[in-house]
């Protein structure tokens, strides 16, 4: 019987024995206690000579774990030619096999397998129709050899920025247009452009291209786009936008590289749904007055608009940094790319599972497979390696991660957390480095050291990010919390906090943090303060309340996420913000922030209002407004809802009032007033009343 992890039988190759791997300890490091639990054999080619193994595997009807990614193509092929099977690969090799550590890299393989076997919710997707319109943007001879190759395979439309240094075509094979786009729009299946200058070509042209009806705001659509035309992007984060590529049009190997690349985007795709909204807790805005706009001022392709009292992310433009969830103070965006609880649950099992296999002082680096991946690759192959005690998990972008996920990794047990961010994605990473402060600022002033835990490493070179791990200092990770991830951001990182502190030794009660920390609370000038609670109806998160019995403005700390809205909407400007952390129960419940004695009605004794605010009403209104000149008129302003109804309608001069119902005129009175008119001899007219 062969070892099972996860209910998936586990095949190991030590790749010709190019890396120490015992089976029998590896299996006991797996939590394996004996013979019933299996053999774990270590094959030592299992892609080539021991290939029958893998073949074999296939006929049984248990899922595959296979630790090899290298050979995970010719792996697909053969289970393929058997009908299918489910299967899953893990790198052990370049992430921990090929070090200096040997053997003692023993607990990290175990950890990595124990955590590839966790299998994560898939992200949803939309579907993406290309038909192969191509527009080829850009000058000269080089712009127009480009689009002749490339309309072999695509409907292609040649739009010249320069039209010089060309000769007229003898075939036309592509629409030939000169022009300047000034404006770009959409993605893959979607693009609209605007252009200057626009003409088309005369057919006519003889020794040099004639363009003819020259004109301006011309606008077209197209599927994906050619930029070669050596000026700025058209879009920021022009890498992330799917179907534009911006390639220098004096690299000969990048033209080649992209019109390969290019060809292969004609048909339907299905996109990943990177994140989920939820409009009903975003902060951005109530009633005109804007409040959060973290995700709007992170999101480098401008995937993020404003639309009513929340925002739009266009599901096709994101390109899934994630950065706008990592930034987002009420968890209103989500990444889902994997979500929350699924990231935070594997750094969970690495670090249990690298402890159960007698591994110590753990150290979790994250990197995404672009960048990260590749720099690890490189260690290993021609360096050290990574160090025994360093851990790599991968997502698909690292600017996804908040400081609820970094903290959740060092209440896990993980001594320091790594981040390699990719260079190339410089402007993308103040976000990152925001959210890495702001756990920092929470270690510290929880008593965990003055040394930065969590750090980020920006790096081209493999030799200078391999010597920055290895000199890492030695931090002592603290017990592993036991704490299940579930809930939206807030609760997870509540429960975090609360292990982080519980941990610590000395809990506190308060921590003060940073301008534009999303945890606080607020503070009033209450004798300013007319409890008019129009602040109330600002909050998004329900943080401020009010009282329908009494007039009284309360306030749950816990729920604040200091977007300011209530600040902006605040009439006497009575309203500061306070970041900082209360660790007490008494942040999630309800405090009486400002209270005031009710105002009666002079005509009914109903409480309505406050006295504050209706002495306020009557000072700024009696005798200074034309309806309120004298006092019969302001005892309107003292009186209720239905007492004022009344007492207006009254008065006489109600607007709303309606004349006197006419007297209805029946056969009797036109019978009387004949008669009348006929013994006076006046008209009937002069008896009808």
């Amino acid at each position: 019987m062969a070892f099972k992890l996860k209910n998936r039988r586990l095949m190991v190759c030590d790749c010709e024995k190019t890396m120490a791997l015992d089976g029998s300890k590896l299996k006991a490091c797996l939590g394996g206690d004996g013979e019933g639990d299996g053999e774990l054999t270590v094959f030592s080619n299992l892609c080539r000579t021991q290939i029958e193994s893998f073949a074999s595997a296939l006929d049984e009807d248990t899922p595959l774990m296979v630790a090899c990614t290298q050979e995970a193509p010719l792996f697909r092929e053969i289970a393929q030619e058997k009908g299918g099977k489910d299967i899953i690969f893990t790198n052990i090799r370049e992430r921990a096999g090929w070090s200096n550590a040997k053997s003692k890299a023993l607990p990290k393989i175990a950890a990595l397998l124990a955590e590839a076997a966790y299998q994560s919710k898939p992200a949803g997707t939309t579907p993406i129709v290309s038909q192969g319109v191509c527009l080829v943007y850009g000058a000269g001879q080089a712009a127009m050899d480009v689009a002749e190759q490339l309309a072999a395979r695509l409907n292609v439309s040649l739009m010249l920025s320069d039209a010089r240094d060309i000769l007229p075509p003898n075939i036309v094979n592509v629409p030939i247009y000169k022009g300047a786009i000034t404006a770009a729009r959409g993605t893959l299946g979607h693009f609209e452009i605007t252009v200057d200058g626009y003409a088309p070509v005369s057919p006519s042209s003889k020794d040099e291209l004639v363009f003819l009806m020259e004109r301006d705001g011309a606008s077209s659509k197209c599927d994906m786009i050619f930029d070669m035309s050596g000026g700025t992007a058209l879009f920021p984060a022009a890498s992330r936008r799917d179907g534009y590529f911006h390639v220098d049009p004096n690299h000969p190997a990048g033209i080649a590289k992209t019109m390969f690349e290019i060809t292969d985007l004609v048909g339907e795709f299905e996109k990943p749904l990177y994140v989920s909204y939820n409009p009903d807790i975003c902060a951005h805005s109530r009633s005109g007055k804007v409040g959060c706009t973290n995700c709007l001022d992170i999101c480098p392709v401008s995937a993020i608009t404003p639309q009513g009292d929340g925002v739009e992310i266009d599901k096709l433009v994101c390109g899934g940094c994630g950065s706008c969830s990592a930034a987002c103070p009420t968890g209103a965006v989500s990444y889902a790319f994997p979500e929350r609880g699924d990231l935070i649950s594997r750094i969970q099992i690495l670090s249990a599972a690298y402890a159960q296999a007698g591994g110590k002082n753990p150290i979790l680096l994250i990197h995404d497979e672009s960048h990260g991946a590749g720099l690890i690759s490189a260690m290993a192959r021609f360096g050290k390696g990574l160090p025994a005690s360093v851990l790599p998990i991968s997502l698909y972008s690292v600017t996804q991660l908040g400081h609820d996920i970094l903290l959740g990794a060092v209440a896990s047990g993980f001594g320091q957390v790594v981040v390699f961010g990719p260079p190339e994605r410089a402007d993308e990473l103040p976000a990152l480095e925001d959210q890495i402060a702001l756990a920092n600022n929470f270690l510290e002033g929880l008593g965990y050291g003055e040394e930065q835990r969590i750090g980020c490493i920006v790096e081209q070179d493999p030799d200078v990010a391999q010597a920055a791990l290895y000199d890492l200092p030695k931090v002592k990770g603290i017990k592993p919390a036991a704490f299940t991830p579930a809930g939206g951001k807030r609760e997870i990182a509540r429960t975090i906090l609360a292990k982080l502190n519980e941990a610590s030794g000395r809990p506190i009660e308060l921590l003060a943090l940073p301008e534009g920390a999303p945890y606080g609370r607020l503070n009033i000038d209450i004798e300013g303060c007319t409890l008019c609670l129009a602040c109330v109806g600002s909050c998004p998160v329900d943080a401020l309340a009010d009282n329908i019995e009494f007039p009284q403005l309360r306030f749950t700390e816990a729920a604040c996420v200091q977007c300011g809205l209530c600040v902006a909407t605040c009439p006497e400007s009575v309203i500061t913000l306070q970041p900082q952390y209360n660790f007490t129960s008494a942040a999630l419940s309800q405090e009486i922030l400002n209270e005031a004695e009710p105002f009666e009605c002079v005509s009914c004794g109903k409480p309505f209002g406050t006295k504050a605010a209706i002495d306020r009403v009557t000072r700024e209104l009696e005798g200074k407004h034309w309806m309120f000149k004298d006092a019969e008129s302001t005892k309107l302003i003292k009186m209720c809802d239905n007492c004022r109804i009344q007492a207006l309608s009254e008065r006489g001069d109600d607007p709303f009032a309606k004349g006197q119902r006419p007297k209805v005129r029946t056969t009797d009175d036109y019978l009387a007033a004949e008669e009348k008119a006929r013994e006076t001899g006046k008209s009937v007219d002069d008896f009808l009343d």
